[in-house]
Protein backbone atom coordinates (compact mmCIF):
# COMPACT_ATOMS: atom_id res chain seq x y z
CA UNK A 1 0.00 0.00 0.00
CA UNK A 2 1.57 3.22 -1.20
CA UNK A 3 1.88 5.60 1.49
CA UNK A 4 -0.40 9.16 1.22
CA UNK A 5 1.30 11.74 -0.98
CA UNK A 6 3.26 9.61 -3.23
CA UNK A 7 1.43 9.73 -5.91
CA UNK A 8 1.26 13.57 -5.72
CA UNK A 9 5.19 13.68 -5.37
CA UNK A 10 5.41 11.49 -8.31
CA UNK A 11 3.27 13.51 -10.59
CA UNK A 12 5.30 16.67 -9.08
CA UNK A 13 8.94 15.26 -10.10
CA UNK A 14 7.45 13.97 -13.44
CA UNK A 15 6.17 17.49 -14.13
CA UNK A 16 9.73 18.73 -13.06
CA UNK A 17 12.10 16.25 -15.64
CA UNK A 18 9.33 17.16 -17.96
CA UNK A 19 9.83 21.50 -17.72
CA UNK A 20 13.32 20.62 -17.60
CA UNK A 21 13.52 18.58 -20.97
CA UNK A 22 11.12 21.34 -22.61
CA UNK A 23 13.40 23.95 -21.53
CA UNK A 24 16.48 22.09 -22.93
CA UNK A 25 15.10 21.06 -26.49
CA UNK A 26 13.98 24.78 -26.32
CA UNK A 27 17.37 26.07 -26.11
CA UNK A 28 19.30 22.96 -27.66
CA UNK A 29 17.47 22.69 -30.51
CA UNK A 30 19.10 26.14 -32.34
CA UNK A 31 22.35 25.09 -31.44
CA UNK A 32 21.45 21.61 -33.01
CA UNK A 33 20.19 23.13 -36.24
CA UNK A 34 22.64 25.56 -36.59
CA UNK A 35 25.40 22.10 -36.73
CA UNK A 36 23.50 20.58 -38.79
CA UNK A 37 23.87 23.19 -41.28
CA UNK A 38 26.75 23.49 -41.24
CA UNK A 39 27.48 20.05 -42.14
CA UNK A 40 25.79 20.04 -45.24
CA UNK A 41 26.24 20.42 -48.45
CA UNK A 42 25.71 23.86 -49.63
CA UNK A 43 23.19 22.38 -52.17
CA UNK A 44 21.00 20.84 -49.09
CA UNK A 45 21.10 24.06 -47.16
CA UNK A 46 17.31 23.99 -47.12
CA UNK A 47 16.86 20.48 -45.93
CA UNK A 48 14.45 20.00 -43.61
CA UNK A 49 15.77 16.73 -42.25
CA UNK A 50 16.51 16.02 -38.81
CA UNK A 51 20.39 15.03 -39.65
CA UNK A 52 22.92 16.48 -42.05
CA UNK A 53 22.11 15.49 -45.81
CA UNK A 54 25.72 14.30 -47.39
CA UNK A 55 27.82 15.51 -44.33
CA UNK A 56 30.87 17.49 -44.95
CA UNK A 57 33.34 20.11 -43.59
CA UNK A 58 34.05 22.07 -46.45
CA UNK A 59 31.72 24.84 -45.38
CA UNK A 60 34.01 24.73 -41.78
CA UNK A 61 37.19 25.54 -44.78
CA UNK A 62 35.56 27.94 -46.30
CA UNK A 63 34.65 29.92 -43.42
CA UNK A 64 38.47 29.62 -42.29
CA UNK A 65 39.53 30.33 -45.71
CA UNK A 66 42.57 32.66 -45.79
CA UNK A 67 41.97 34.19 -49.13
CA UNK A 68 38.40 34.57 -49.14
CA UNK A 69 37.47 38.31 -48.73
CA UNK A 70 36.14 38.09 -45.01
CA UNK A 71 38.92 36.98 -42.74
CA UNK A 72 37.22 34.92 -40.24
CA UNK A 73 40.28 33.76 -38.55
CA UNK A 74 41.48 37.51 -37.94
CA UNK A 75 37.86 38.12 -36.91
CA UNK A 76 38.18 35.34 -34.03
CA UNK A 77 41.68 36.74 -32.99
CA UNK A 78 39.71 40.37 -32.96
CA UNK A 79 37.05 38.90 -30.98
CA UNK A 80 39.57 37.39 -28.39
CA UNK A 81 41.18 40.86 -28.36
CA UNK A 82 38.27 43.08 -27.51
CA UNK A 83 36.76 40.37 -25.54
CA UNK A 84 39.42 40.30 -23.30
CA UNK A 85 40.55 43.57 -22.79
CA UNK A 86 37.06 44.67 -21.93
CA UNK A 87 36.70 41.88 -19.50
CA UNK A 88 40.03 42.58 -17.75
CA UNK A 89 39.30 46.34 -17.75
CA UNK A 90 35.75 45.92 -16.33
CA UNK A 91 36.71 43.57 -13.61
CA UNK A 92 39.56 45.97 -12.39
CA UNK A 93 37.52 49.00 -12.07
CA UNK A 94 34.24 46.97 -11.30
CA UNK A 95 36.32 45.17 -8.75
CA UNK A 96 37.00 48.21 -6.51
CA UNK A 97 33.89 49.93 -7.51
CA UNK A 98 31.87 46.95 -5.95
CA UNK A 99 33.64 46.81 -2.83
CA UNK A 100 33.56 50.18 -2.34
CA UNK A 101 29.86 50.34 -2.91
CA UNK A 102 29.25 47.05 -0.36
CA UNK A 103 31.95 48.05 2.14
CA UNK A 104 31.58 51.49 3.11
CA UNK A 105 28.33 54.03 3.98
CA UNK A 106 28.75 57.59 2.09
CA UNK A 107 26.84 60.26 0.75
CA UNK A 108 25.24 59.52 -2.87
CA UNK A 109 25.92 55.79 -2.73
CA UNK A 110 22.56 54.76 -3.57
CA UNK A 111 22.05 57.47 -6.06
CA UNK A 112 25.37 55.87 -7.50
CA UNK A 113 24.42 52.89 -7.49
CA UNK A 114 20.99 53.54 -9.65
CA UNK A 115 23.02 55.48 -12.55
CA UNK A 116 25.28 51.91 -12.21
CA UNK A 117 22.39 50.30 -13.12
CA UNK A 118 20.27 52.71 -15.28
CA UNK A 119 23.61 52.97 -17.51
CA UNK A 120 23.02 48.95 -17.75
CA UNK A 121 19.51 50.01 -19.92
CA UNK A 122 19.76 53.04 -21.75
CA UNK A 123 19.33 51.85 -25.62
CA UNK A 124 22.69 50.92 -27.38
CA UNK A 125 21.21 52.14 -30.50
CA UNK A 126 20.54 55.14 -29.13
CA UNK A 127 24.66 55.56 -28.60
CA UNK A 128 25.20 54.55 -32.50
CA UNK A 129 25.21 57.96 -33.95
CA UNK A 130 27.51 59.66 -31.56
CA UNK A 131 30.04 57.45 -30.88
CA UNK A 132 30.64 57.29 -34.37
CA UNK A 133 30.63 61.06 -34.78
CA UNK A 134 33.00 61.05 -31.66
CA UNK A 135 35.20 58.30 -33.37
CA UNK A 136 35.24 60.17 -36.49
CA UNK A 137 36.63 63.37 -34.82
CA UNK A 138 39.17 61.67 -33.05
CA UNK A 139 40.40 59.55 -36.33
CA UNK A 140 39.21 56.34 -34.16
CA UNK A 141 36.91 54.68 -36.61
CA UNK A 142 38.58 50.91 -37.18
CA UNK A 143 40.59 51.10 -34.02
CA UNK A 144 40.55 48.76 -31.05
CA UNK A 145 40.21 51.45 -28.53
CA UNK A 146 36.96 52.07 -30.51
CA UNK A 147 35.57 48.44 -29.95
CA UNK A 148 36.79 48.02 -26.19
CA UNK A 149 35.78 51.58 -25.16
CA UNK A 150 32.16 51.30 -25.59
CA UNK A 151 31.85 47.71 -24.52
CA UNK A 152 33.36 48.74 -21.20
CA UNK A 153 30.67 50.85 -20.93
CA UNK A 154 28.15 48.05 -21.41
CA UNK A 155 29.55 45.11 -19.21
CA UNK A 156 30.62 47.64 -16.46
CA UNK A 157 27.06 48.12 -15.03
CA UNK A 158 26.63 44.05 -15.23
CA UNK A 159 30.01 43.78 -13.63
CA UNK A 160 29.74 45.96 -10.28
CA UNK A 161 25.72 44.67 -9.95
CA UNK A 162 26.94 41.26 -9.56
CA UNK A 163 30.30 41.68 -7.47
CA UNK A 164 28.60 44.03 -4.99
CA UNK A 165 25.60 41.41 -4.28
CA UNK A 166 28.36 39.24 -3.58
CA UNK A 167 30.72 41.37 -1.29
CA UNK A 168 28.44 42.39 0.26
CA UNK A 169 27.69 38.81 1.95
CA UNK A 170 30.48 38.63 2.87
CA UNK A 171 32.56 38.15 6.21
CA UNK A 172 33.87 41.30 6.42
CA UNK A 173 34.67 40.42 10.46
CA UNK A 174 37.57 38.41 8.34
CA UNK A 175 39.31 41.75 7.15
CA UNK A 176 39.00 43.53 10.40
CA UNK A 177 40.57 40.78 11.94
CA UNK A 178 43.24 40.73 9.31
CA UNK A 179 43.63 44.37 10.01
CA UNK A 180 44.35 43.68 13.78
CA UNK A 181 46.91 41.48 12.71
CA UNK A 182 48.89 44.57 11.19
CA UNK A 183 48.09 44.50 7.50
CA UNK A 184 46.77 47.24 5.99
CA UNK A 185 43.39 47.55 4.35
CA UNK A 186 45.50 46.77 1.11
CA UNK A 187 47.08 43.99 2.11
CA UNK A 188 43.47 42.40 3.61
CA UNK A 189 41.74 43.33 0.68
CA UNK A 190 44.33 41.98 -1.31
CA UNK A 191 44.73 38.53 0.66
CA UNK A 192 41.74 38.06 2.40
CA UNK A 193 38.63 39.26 0.35
CA UNK A 194 39.55 38.97 -3.48
CA UNK A 195 40.24 34.96 -2.39
CA UNK A 196 36.88 34.66 -0.89
CA UNK A 197 35.49 36.23 -4.69
CA UNK A 198 36.99 34.42 -6.60
CA UNK A 199 33.73 32.37 -7.67
CA UNK A 200 31.93 35.50 -8.38
CA UNK A 201 35.07 37.11 -10.02
CA UNK A 202 35.68 34.00 -12.18
CA UNK A 203 31.90 34.17 -13.01
CA UNK A 204 31.45 38.01 -13.95
CA UNK A 205 34.41 37.67 -16.54
CA UNK A 206 32.34 34.91 -18.26
CA UNK A 207 29.84 36.73 -18.17
CA UNK A 208 31.32 39.98 -19.64
CA UNK A 209 33.77 37.87 -22.06
CA UNK A 210 30.53 36.22 -23.68
CA UNK A 211 28.78 39.74 -23.63
CA UNK A 212 31.22 41.44 -25.23
CA UNK A 213 31.63 38.90 -28.10
CA UNK A 214 28.40 38.60 -28.50
CA UNK A 215 27.77 42.47 -29.28
CA UNK A 216 27.08 43.43 -33.17
CA UNK A 217 25.11 47.07 -33.69
CA UNK A 218 28.15 49.27 -32.24
CA UNK A 219 30.80 46.63 -34.03
CA UNK A 220 29.42 46.49 -37.15
CA UNK A 221 29.44 50.46 -37.33
CA UNK A 222 32.64 50.89 -35.77
CA UNK A 223 34.78 48.87 -36.90
CA UNK A 224 36.72 47.99 -40.37
CA UNK A 225 37.84 44.85 -42.18
CA UNK A 226 40.72 44.89 -40.67
CA UNK A 227 39.39 44.83 -36.85
CA UNK A 228 36.47 43.90 -36.75
CA UNK A 229 34.84 40.57 -34.90
CA UNK A 230 32.94 37.43 -35.25
CA UNK A 231 29.87 38.79 -35.19
CA UNK A 232 30.13 41.37 -38.16
CA UNK A 233 32.47 39.25 -40.31
CA UNK A 234 29.88 36.55 -40.22
CA UNK A 235 27.34 39.26 -41.44
CA UNK A 236 29.39 39.93 -43.97
CA UNK A 237 30.06 36.54 -45.50
CA UNK A 238 29.67 36.50 -49.16
CA UNK A 239 29.16 33.30 -51.84
CA UNK A 240 30.21 32.37 -55.53
CA UNK A 241 26.63 34.06 -56.17
CA UNK A 242 26.66 37.51 -54.53
CA UNK A 243 22.57 37.33 -54.81
CA UNK A 244 22.36 33.77 -52.58
CA UNK A 245 23.58 33.99 -48.79
CA UNK A 246 25.90 31.67 -47.31
CA UNK A 247 24.04 30.27 -45.03
CA UNK A 248 25.81 27.19 -44.42
CA UNK A 249 29.34 29.18 -44.36
CA UNK A 250 27.84 31.19 -42.10
CA UNK A 251 26.20 27.95 -39.62
CA UNK A 252 30.29 26.88 -39.90
CA UNK A 253 31.11 30.20 -38.24
CA UNK A 254 28.53 30.47 -35.58
CA UNK A 255 29.25 26.73 -34.94
CA UNK A 256 33.32 28.07 -34.42
CA UNK A 257 32.12 30.51 -32.04
CA UNK A 258 29.81 28.60 -30.01
CA UNK A 259 31.42 25.43 -29.29
CA UNK A 260 34.40 26.82 -27.24
CA UNK A 261 32.35 29.03 -25.09
CA UNK A 262 30.16 25.69 -24.49
CA UNK A 263 32.92 23.99 -23.73
CA UNK A 264 33.93 26.23 -21.49
CA UNK A 265 30.93 26.89 -19.58
CA UNK A 266 30.37 23.29 -19.28
CA UNK A 267 34.05 22.81 -17.72
CA UNK A 268 33.83 25.63 -15.45
CA UNK A 269 29.59 25.50 -14.90
CA UNK A 270 30.41 24.57 -11.01
CA UNK A 271 32.48 27.51 -10.45
CA UNK A 272 29.54 29.87 -12.38
CA UNK A 273 26.71 28.42 -10.25
CA UNK A 274 29.15 28.84 -7.07
CA UNK A 275 29.82 32.69 -8.39
CA UNK A 276 26.08 32.99 -9.20
CA UNK A 277 24.68 31.73 -5.90
CA UNK A 278 27.38 32.85 -3.75
CA UNK A 279 26.23 35.89 -2.56
CA UNK A 280 21.93 34.53 -2.62
CA UNK A 281 21.75 33.50 0.70
CA UNK A 282 23.08 35.29 3.73
CA UNK A 283 23.71 32.42 6.85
Amino acid sequence: MSRPGTGKALRGSIGTYVGVALIVVWGLAPCYWMIVTALRNPADTFSTTLWPSNPTLQNFADALDPSAKVNFSRALVNSVIIAGATTAIALLVGVFTAYALSRYDFRGKYFVTGIILGASMFPVVALVTPLFQLFTDLDWIGTYQALIIPNISFVLPLTIYTLTSFFSELPWELEEAARMDGASRGQAFRMIMLPLAAPALFTTAILAFIATVNEFLLMSQLSTEKTAPVTVAMARFTGTDPYVTPYASIMAGGTLVMVPLVVMVLIFQRRIIAGLTAGGVKS
